[in-house]
């Protein structure tokens, strides 16, 4: 079997673990209480929008619960694999019991399987998702090929989720928050230090910029970086050629900064002092 062909039977994971009402004859379905269900302890989704949830509780309290929430037994009572937001909707629409699959999953496989519900069904927001690859990757001890194949999601798509990890708080906030996408955030992380990243970040919010906006700003952004950069080496060669000894440059975006001069002996000191003095 090919890359494409597996990994398009990978794609297809969701239906097969985690199956639709239709595809239910044959399959025991059982009536659980929902007091008797455990949250996921590894559910990799944080925020549930409650907008969704209230939709959702009304089509239940119309046509019921369409596709049974997937759980596992422990002891006496059942944890949830997959279908919090269909539980939470059940509960806030007045349902005391919920119709469930019951499987003998083990732990290793809990966040693979709430990961595939939640990726597949696209309910993640970029950084739960990253989270989520992050997290298996580290307890599965996974490649990013190895989870590629898993989960059905191409490597360059999984290694670009999990580099979002690497911004500044203050973008992985904006981003949770729906202010900035996965797209905005990408070219965001190819500029300079995280102050920069920050402060345009700020403008692509409040100008309400686009993804093509926010590329070309990050692209002009590393220009004048590289042009800087270009600037403080010359002057850097220069004042080394001049006093015969290596000078670094820190410099600072209002313009201000420090130059360090290295010397290697007392006599060297006493000649860059009557040099610098006599400037």
């Amino acid at each position: 079997m090919d890359a494409v062909t597996k990994r398009r039977a990978l794609g297809r994971g969701l239906a097969a673990l985690i199956p639709s009402a239709e595809s239910e004859a044959g399959t025991n379905i059982t009536m659980v209480a929902i007091s008797a269900i455990q949250p996921n302890p590894m559910q990799p989704r944080q925020k549930f929008r409650e907008e969704a949830v209230i939709e959702l509780a009304d089509s239940i309290r119309q046509k019921g619960i369409l596709q049974p929430l997937l759980v596992r037994k422990i002891g006496d009572t059942y944890e949830l694999i997959a279908g919090e937001r269909r539980l939470r909707a059940a509960e806030r629409a007045g349902l005391s019991q919920v119709p469930v699959t019951v499987r003998n999953v083990p732990d290793s496989e809990m966040l693979e399987l709430a990961l595939i519900e939640n990726v597949q069904r696209e309910d993640l927001n970029p950084i739960e998702e990253a989270r989520a690859y992050k997290t298996m990757m580290s307890e599965l001890n996974l490649t990013q090929q190895e989870l590629s194949d898993r989960v059905g999601k191409d490597r360059s798509t999984i290694a670009n989720a999990v580099r979002l990890l690497q911004l500044p708080e203050g973008i992985r906030t904006e981003i949770e928050r729906g202010d900035i996408s996965a797209g905005h955030a990408r070219a965001l992380a190819t500029v300079g230090p995280d102050n920069v990243k920050l402060d345009l970040a700020k403008r692509v919010v409040t100008q309400r910029l686009s993804v093509r906006q926010t590329e070309r700003l990050a692209k002009r952004e590393a220009g004048v970086a590289q042009a800087v950069d270009r600037d403080i080496a010359d002057a850097e060669r220069r004042l080394t050629e001049a006093l015969g000894t290596r000078v670094r440059l820190q410099c600072k975006k209002d313009g201000s900064g420090r130059i360090e001069i290295e010397y290697y002996s007392l006599d060297q000191l006493n000649g860059l002092i009557d040099r610098l003095a006599r400037a």
